[in-house]
């Protein structure tokens, strides 16, 4: 079992890694319970393939679930509604604990739900997919989508634990599992070179779900997400929008392809990080042997690398007409986090526009 502490004062919290801990979650879980109960937030393809495994590993503890649609539309205005709608049917206190079960899409939802609900309750992260475990179920960031814009709606709200059962991820395709991936090798590329040189020689067991390489891997992503909120928390230092490495571009690809199963959020993220490094080379910043490692590594695990991987085909401005909808700019301007090597990222709101513009139409 592995411990990593999320050092933020009066709302600090653990996140714990530990193989098999679906299987036995309700001595975690017993003190968030009211009266024996829990609200457990999930999805339909979540419940149905873990659903019964967590209600058995809550050792008699009553889960009262709320399944959702699969899919970035639960992630929404109407989502929301239905969620928050089926809570105070529920009787929700602010003594209650909601239990998000599942992805980066339930934890996000159920998040934002007890951020607002009675004007605040508490929850706990169970997230079930690689993507959620190594990124979303960590640091506070909640939301929704609305039509201007991915993440545009939500609040920071701290979850009161974290469980990583990495056994979970057993349960989804290849796909899911690859793009999960690109997040960790994300916090690699920001800061740790020897972390994505382990990757390099190791990424195909991660992938496969090789139990001691997958755990490492989980964890050290993990770590190095604490260590950045625990300095940054709200994203007003600056530190902690290294963590957006990959995303001003990547959620531009996801615009394009209409948030949809087209393609999937990590995906964005790597071909989104290609695309920095390959930006930081064009820009003087970054040698282009960092590039074309950071290339072919995402090349080797079958993560997208391009535009044309990614399915998309707009224009470059288009494109950065997406990048604009970004709720990280300022002042009218965008900061585009790139990198001057493998884990030497950085923030940069020097970048002009046009300059994007051309370098896509060039990638193109």
């Amino acid at each position: 079992m592995t411990v990593i502490p999320v050092a933020l004062g009066a709302r600090a919290y653990d996140v714990v890694i530990e193989d098999g801990l679906i299987d036995r979650a309700g001595k975690r879980l017993f003190s968030f319970a009211r009266d024996g109960r829990l609200i457990v937030v999930t999805d339909e393809h979540v419940w149905a393939a873990l659903g019964e495994r967590f209600v058995t590993g809550l050792g008699g503890l009553d889960a009262v679930p709320i399944i959702m649609p699969p899919g970035e539309a639960s992630k929404s205005w109407s989502g929301l509604a239905t969620l928050v709608d089926r809570l105070l049917e529920l009787g929700i206190e602010r003594s209650d604990h909601l239990i998000a079960l599942g992805g980066g899409v339930i934890g996000d939802l159920a998040g934002f739900a007890a951020s607002i609900v009675n004007r605040g309750c508490g929850y706990v992260q169970v997230p079930t997919s690689l993507l959620a475990q190594v990124d979303s179920s960590v640091g506070g960031k909640t939301a929704i989508n609305v039509p201007a814009g991915k993440n545009l709606v939500g609040a920071f709200h701290q979850p009161e634990l974290v469980l990583i059962d990495p056994g979970c991820a057993a349960t989804l395709d290849p796909r899911h599992v690859r793009a999960g991936y690109a997040e960790i090798a994300k916090y690699a590329l920001i800061e740790d070179a020897g972390f994505f040189a382990w990757l390099e020689g190791n990424g195909a067991a991660v992938i496969a779900g090789e139990p001691e390489a997958r755990r490492h891997a989980i964890a050290t992503a993990v770590a190095g997400k604490a260590k950045v909120v625990a300095a940054d928390e709200r994203e007003t230092k600056g530190r902690r929008a290294l963590l957006n490495l990959g995303h001003t571009f990547g959620h531009a690809l996801e615009a394009e392809t209409g948030f949809s199963d087209r393609l999937f959020h990590g995906e964005a993220v790597a071909a989104g990080t290609a695309l920095a490094f390959q930006f930081s080379a064009a820009r003087g910043v970054c040698s282009k042997e960092d590039a074309a490692r950071v290339y072919a590594h995402f090349a080797e695990v079958g993560l997208p690398t391009s535009l044309a991987e990614a399915g998309v085909t707009a224009s470059g401005a288009s494109l950065v007409e997406a990048m604009m909808t970004d709720k990280k700019k300022e002042g009218g301007r965008l900061p585009f986090i790139l990198a001057r090597g493998i884990g030497q990222a950085f923030v940069d709101r020097s970048v002009e526009l046009d300059e994007v513009r051309d370098f896509l139409d060039e990638a193109r």
